[in-house]
């Protein structure tokens, strides 16, 4: 790894979480932003991660969270876009309010943070920085519980191809794209079970297969403008 600062947005909880201390525990520079200060916040600062509170419910929030990370780095390794956010048509959200929420976190966040951090990714040689989305299965099977965030997962996908064509060569681009990769503690087993019979491996596989994924794509010096599913085979079902 290099002294370059990976940032990471929405770094708090599950496999945010899992790829913030994974980076901490190798004494990778990291800077992670969070919407809600869990206790583990305490313990990643504690680790030597600079964690910013950030409202990217609105433009000025994610810029102001750019203004931050520029103030800290002068230049990034990576930058890892996990914020997200899922919510469902028929809550208590109007529909316009449905798609908005699911547009701003899943599009404009990265849109605007990919132009606003590009020139701290670049540098002297080809493949010198990278971007990675977490997008989702559902951005190409779709979702008829779930059309708004399906939809802004799927932006988020051809985005994937579109900043590659125009950061390349100094900045990579690529996607990861999974399906059920770790429980909640309130699943039930019913749930579970149904859960594990829509892959073809029947495991839950856990955050490792994220992170697995992550460095392999820090690693590669041309592999560029791909999704890669890490869905255990659920479109062969």
């Amino acid at each position: 790894m290099t002294h370059r600062p990976i940032v990471l947005t929405g770094g708090g909880k599950r496999i945010g979480l899992a790829l913030a201390q994974h980076f901490a525990a190798r004494k990778q520079p990291l800077i992670i932003s969070y919407r809600t200060h869990y206790p583990v916040i305490e313990q990643l600062k504690q680790a030597g991660v600079v964690c910013l509170e950030a409202d990217f419910s609105n433009d000025q929030g994610i810029l102001d969270f750019a203004r931050q990370v520029r103030a800290i780095a002068p230049s990034l390794r990576a930058v890892i876009h996990n914020a997200s956010d899922w919510l469902a048509e028929g809550s208590e959200v109007t529909l316009g309010s449905t798609l908005d929420r699911m547009m701003q976190i899943h599009v404009k966040v990265p849109y605007l943070l990919n132009h606003e951090f590009a020139p701290l990714l670049r540098g002297s040689e080809p493949a010198s920085g990278d971007i990675i989305h977490l997008t989702d299965y559902v951005a190409e099977r779709g979702s008829d519980k779930h059309i708004a965030y399906a939809a802004s997962k799927a932006a988020l996908d051809n985005m994937t191809r579109s900043f590659a064509r125009k950061l390349a060569p100094e900045i990579k681009v690529n996607s990861i794209a999974p399906a059920m990769i770790m429980f909640n503690d309130h699943d039930d087993a019913d749930y579970r079970q149904k859960s594990l019979d829509k892959s073809l491996m029947k495991i839950e596989p856990g955050a490792e297969e994220i992170i697995h994924l992550v460095e392999y794509l820090l690693a590669s010096r041309y592999v560029t403008g791909r999704t890669h599913g890490v869905d255990g085979g659920r479109p062969l079902r």
